[in-house]
């Protein structure tokens, strides 16, 4: 987690041989006007900045407690392009969550029906896609959403929590990491031209 970056950095935070962990701040979100008529921009985002292809990882653990509590991981551009993804608590629930944000956000949930204490996720970036995947056992991976995110732009790449409406919650992160990926156009024309 070393040259790491803070947007909105937290009070109470640390890094540590375990991990990131930080107290997530109250009434913070990430949201673009949809449905709501609001935007807000203000969660804790811990992040590195990568270019190219490549394949994102964290296990996180969080004591949800107040509506809409969430943590996972984020991809952004620009506070009008940005992916977040992982558990976001709704009426008592664990959901696996993702907002895609192209200036309006969108919002899609599953039921985690068994929820566990730990959950890992991964993003993989390809060209102008981003798919999402989680597990709760870092074995078996679930696809959530293929999604389209603009290709050939540096990507902010990180670990993000909020609390819209609650008072905040302790958040672990570890386990995290980016990975490269082999360029796919380089690949195919290497192939037609040797």
């Amino acid at each position: 987690m070393k040259s790491m970056h803070w947007l909105n950095e937290p009070k109470d935070w640390k890094v540590t041989e375990s991990g990131l962990s930080f107290f997530v701040t109250p009434k913070t979100d990430y949201w673009r006007k949809t449905h709501y008529g609001f935007t807000v921009d203000d969660g804790p985002f811990y992040y590195a900045e990568r270019g190219g292809e490549f394949e994102v990882k964290v296990k996180i653990e969080g004591a949800f407690k107040s509506q809409y509590d969430q943590m996972g991981l984020m991809l952004r551009t620009d506070e009008e392009n940005w992916i977040k993804t992982g558990i976001e608590y709704v009426d008592g629930n664990q959901y696996v969550s993702a907002v895609v944000t192209r200036n309006f956000s969108d919002w899609s949930v599953v039921k985690l029906e068994d929820p566990s204490n730990a959950l890992w996720l991964k993003a993989t970036r390809r060209l102008d896609a981003v798919e999402i995947y989680y597990s709760t056992d870092d074995v078996d991976y679930t696809m959530l959403r293929l999604a389209y995110f603009p290709d050939n732009k540096m990507v902010k790449v990180g670990m993000v929590a909020a609390s819209p409406d609650g008072d905040g919650f302790d958040a672990h992160f570890s386990e995290f990491t980016i990975k490269h990926l082999p360029d796919q156009r380089r690949l195919a024309w290497l192939e037609a031209n040797v």
